[in-house]
């Protein structure tokens, strides 16, 4: 399973949740980098100053770090992926791997969010966090980046009768129902 949507749109949360109730690994790439980068890994100094400047990491890198970790053993059963994939390329070599594994994705959450709303909600995380990549020039990049670069996925997994849609508006645990609902359903229905 995937979780798509903009920064700031809950999908770390909001995946956390899923995962636990199912009972499969939340695999967040940002978790990774981040982690990455707090010990000054290799990885962690070659992503640092792109996430910085409110870039996204190349897809080759990223495509690896996804296999190693769907290649784990927790991950075997299913997995909910958040912040993965974010290009057409990477969705290609998902659809790779998946298909070398003999896998395929049950569904695609897409969490939407008013733009305004996610600006607010990353610029108040910031201010709580102390996340130095949070700043509202690089949050407005990020939305720039989602819009052109990853939205192109909903209608490749719509093609597929994958995506489904989720109101990420409101209070977290509305949105959690309103998740919980829509799972429930497209299980109901395959």
């Amino acid at each position: 399973m995937i979780i798509l949507g903009p920064p700031g749109a809950g999908k770390g949360t909001q995946a956390e949740l899923i995962a636990a109730e199912r009972g499969i690994p939340h695999i967040s790439t940002g978790d990774i980098f981040r982690d990455n980068i707090k010990r000054e890994t290799p990885l962690g100094v070659q992503v640092k100053g792109i996430l910085d400047s409110g870039g996204y990491v190349p897809d080759e890198v990223t495509n690896e770090i996804v296999a190693d970790r769907l290649a784990q053993d927790d991950a075997k059963d299913g997995f909910l992926l958040d912040g993965y994939p974010r290009t057409l390329a990477q969705v290609k070599a998902l659809d790779e791997l998946l298909a070398g594994d003999g896998h395929a994705l049950d569904a695609v959450l897409e969490l939407q969010v008013d733009e305004q709303e996610l600006v607010q909600r990353l610029v108040k995380r910031a201010e709580t966090s102390g996340r130095a990549d949070d700043t509202e020039d690089v949050i407005r990049e990020r939305q720039e980046i989602y819009r052109r670069e990853t939205a192109p996925l909903v209608q490749t997994y719509t093609e597929r009768d994958l995506v489904v849609d989720v109101d990420g508006m409101g209070e977290m645990s509305a949105v959690t129902d309103r998740i919980r609902a829509a799972l429930d359903k497209v299980a109901a229905d395959r």
